[in-house]
């Protein structure tokens, strides 16, 4: 794989234009974070990119941000692959994970800071929500690990900085990493704790997607590489990291330490509450002696963290529908990029193999996802074609006939912000539509193919502006 290191990476997508280099000086308390939201606020996505910043005041160390998810095409590029292959790929590495492969020495430890050394003020860590988050926020994979055992959890949660040696971290009940660290906790333990910047690009996509019960995110990305992912034990703890890592941040975290995490810029587009948090003690800090510090932004979508929680949801959410649950007949699925993987809409395209056959699929789908709206429709449609999207759900879907309202759906971490919560708890509803075709169809209204192809060449002969076809064209024009 080439694009295997998260530099790699970088030099090839500076290449193909989806990284852009910025030279002069930035203050990482805005200017970081407010340009990327520029280039996702202001930019269609085909034209959108990363920023690698050069120069921050304060640090020796260059700052990137919205690489991995700037676009499709960054993502795929991320995986080595065409972007029409990002859930094939997906598929296949949760099918097929692979087991790492343990190392002794790592790229990631050529600096060793421990003690007093390990500085957080060292890094330039941006504040992503300048002039409302209270803090520069750490934004990268986070490693924990069960006590007495070596399974490991990798999951984003985000890391208020508090000071050069603590910091709160935004894990929350029923979720990976704070179930584990309850293992030592429960002990009288501190649990160990690591933070993950700029690693394998399939590593930092895994631990994005929330993975089924057992299944462990450094498999899987072993998986989408096509080879395992390299882990060196950190040097104050037992955690195995990725030994490619730019940079890796160490700690511990002691039973019944808590303090005041938020607000913060959430990828809902809204500022999130105040709440007590676990606090991290950094015990170490190891690097690559030239490292780039790497942060995920968020805040409003479209945004870095909806492209890659909607790309790696929907290739997760298309296993489970295709083999766990034998719907071999999807042929595509899409997340839009509002919500990502949370609370967002979910395309799905496929052949139905008899009557309401679109509607079974999409309860499924929202049985087994976290998404608030699924429309099915079939396999001519271009999922991510809203001009399509919207033909077809005037064309073939009848509201009385092809929707299902699923009640009393419990949200998970009250993300809804359209329901009021209550003692807590927020309890909101999905809908399904079946957007396939219910009865026989007339023909299109365009010329037949073999006169439409002519046309494209006499098009061109009358010098007109090149383009390509569009899917939702090509569709049509192959049935006419």
């Amino acid at each position: 794989m080439s694009n295997r290191s998260f530099r790699d990476f970088l030099a090839v997508a500076e290449q193909q234009g989806l990284v852009r280099r910025v030279t002069k000086s930035v203050d990482a308390s805005w200017e970081p974070a407010s340009m990327i939201k520029w280039a996702f606020q202001a930019l269609p996505e085909k034209d959108r990119f990363g920023l690698l910043f050069e120069n921050v005041e304060g640090s020796e160390l260059s700052l990137c941000t919205g690489a991995l998810g700037a676009s499709r095409a960054s993502y795929a590029l991320a995986l080595d692959c065409e972007p029409d292959q990002i859930n094939p790929r997906w598929e296949e590495a949760l099918v097929n994970p692979l087991k790492p492969a343990i190392v002794e020495k790592a790229a990631c430890q050529e600096v060793v800071l421990m003690g007093d050394e390990a500085k957080l003020s060292d890094l330039p860590v941006p504040t992503w929500t300048p002039g409302k988050d209270p803090a520069p926020y750490i934004t990268t994979t986070v490693m924990t690990k069960l006590v007495d055992s070596d399974n490991q959890n990798s999951g984003v949660y985000r890391t208020l900085v508090r000071d050069d040696h603590h910091v709160v971290v935004n894990m929350n009940p029923r979720r990976g990493g704070n179930d584990q660290c309850e293992t030592w906790w429960s002990q009288g333990k501190a649990a160990p704790v690591a933070w993950v910047i700029g690693a394998d690009p399939a590593y930092q996509l895994a631990s994005v997607a929330t993975m089924p019960t057992g299944m462990q995110e450094m498999e899987v990305a072993g998986g989408l590489m096509g080879e395992p992912i390299e882990l060196v034990k950190c040097v104050t703890n037992d955690i195995l990291v990725p030994a490619n890592a730019e940079i890796i941040i160490e700690g511990e975290i002691m039973p019944g330490d808590r303090d005041k995490e938020g607000p913060f810029g959430e990828n809902l587009g809204f500022m999130c509450e105040i709440s007590e948090k676990p606090v991290a003690r950094i015990t170490a800090i190891t690097r690559r002696k030239d490292a780039i510090y790497y942060g995920m932004t968020s805040q409003m979508p479209p945004s870095e963290s909806t492209t890659l929680q909607s790309q790696s949801t929907a290739g997760l959410i298309s296993k489970i529908l295709r083999h766990d649950l034998g719907e071999k007949a999807i042929k595509d699925f899409y997340i839009d990029l509002t919500f990502g993987g949370q609370m967002a809409h979910g395309i799905i395209s496929m052949t139905p193999q008899y009557e309401k056959h679109g509607l079974k699929v999409g309860r499924l789908a929202a049985e087994v996802s976290a998404l608030k709206r699924i429309t099915v429709v079939d396999e001519d449609i271009d999922v991510r074609d809203p001009v399509h999207m919207d033909w077809v759900l005037n064309a073939r879907y009848n509201p009385s006939r092809d929707t299902v309202i699923i009640e009393d759906v419990f949200m998970r971490a009250a993300m809804d912000p359209s329901i009021a919560a209550v003692d807590g708890v927020k309890i909101g509803s999905k809908i399904v539509i079946d957007g396939t075709k219910s009865v026989p169809e007339d023909e299109f209204s365009l010329p037949p193919k073999e006169t439409m192809m002519k046309a494209l060449e006499s098009w061109k002969e009358a010098g007109l502006p090149e383009f390509d076809i569009p899917k939702r064209a090509q569709s049509r024009i192959d049935k006419s």
